[in-house]
Parts: C-alpha cells; sequence; structure tokens
C-alpha cells in the first residue's frame, strides 16, 4: 500500500438493501474473520451493479494522481483529464469527506507473559455527496482515516 491509499482491503458483500431508492443500495461487506472489519455503502447500482456474496475490494486515497502528489490545484472534477490516474485501475470512483472517527472499547483481550495486548475498535463515516459509508474495525487499520477528504476507489 503506497501512502496515498489509506486503506484497502477486500470485502464479500453480505446484504443488500434496495428499499428505500431506485438507484442507490447499501450494501454490507464482511471482510475475512480473523481481522473483524465491517462495511457499509451507499452505491449507485444503476451505474455499478453488486450481487451478494460478490466480493470487492475498495481502496480510500488521498489523490488520484499515481506520484501521490496532491490534486487541491485542480478541483476534483478536473482531475485525470487527459492524464492516467489511479481512477483507472478502478471501476467505481467517489470523492467524499471523512465526517466522523470514533474510537471504541478495547475488544479481545490478549493475555501475553509480559505484554497486555488490547486490541482497540474503531468506525469510520464518510459522505461522498450524500451516500454514506461507515467502516467498523481494529483501530490499528483505520487509524490513517482522519484526513478530511478522500477519495474511494471500487473494485471487482
Amino acid at each position: 500500500m503506497s501512502e496515498n491509499i489509506l486503506y484497502e482491503a477486500s470485502f464479500k458483500v453480505a446484504n443488500i438493501n434496495n428499499s428505500k431508492y431506485d438507484r442507490v443500495s447499501r450494501i454490507q461487506g464482511v471482510n475475512d474473520p480473523s481481522s473483524d472489519t465491517a462495511m457499509f455503502l451507499d452505491v449507485n447500482t444503476e451505474l455499478y451493479p453488486v450481487e451478494i456474496d460478490e466480493r470487492v475490494t475498495i481502496a480510500l486515497a488521498l489523490s488520484l494522481n499515481l506520484d501521490g502528489s496532491k490534486d487541491d490545484s485542480k478541483g476534483w472534477r478536473n482531475v485525470g483529464r487527459g492524464e492516467q490516474t489511479l481512477a483507472d485501475e478502478y471501476d467505481y470512483v467517489c470523492h467524499g469527506k471523512i465526517y466522523r472517527f470514533e474510537e471504541g472499547d478495547g475488544q479481545n483481550i490478549l493475555l501475553l507473559p509480559i505484554h497486555l495486548v488490547l486490541t482497540m475498535k474503531s468506525k469510520v463515516y464518510i459522505s461522498f455527496g450524500g451516500l454514506l459509508m461507515l467502516i467498523d474495525g481494529p483501530y490499528n487499520a483505520l487509524a490513517a482515516l482522519r484526513v478530511d477528504y478522500v477519495y474511494l476507489l471500487m473494485k471487482k
């Protein structure tokens, strides 16, 4: 994982809720049981259809530039016009804001001979223009997600 990509994981789609909107579904993804991570994401399923039991890979990145440089001067709508970007490697891309980061209580306490290992849980809430995302998982995997704006990149 490069410095530009803050988080990347593969999830199996466990549930799809499309009862509220015609073109948007809330998908629930579960990572492998050992990582103890869950993801809820609103997806425009007219543009990017997903099915239950399908695997999707998501990445959260600071920039779409391949070299990781900031694209602040261009504005997010002009990024990638005429040049190759990180978005070319993915099928579904959104720009959004992390609006809440919660640190939870300790889970899974392991007692080792000298050390006490405490795995903290965290929740990260992101809005992509009203399409919401929640990632619930170990603090050490999500700690980098304390920045304001990120790109969501998703592929099957």
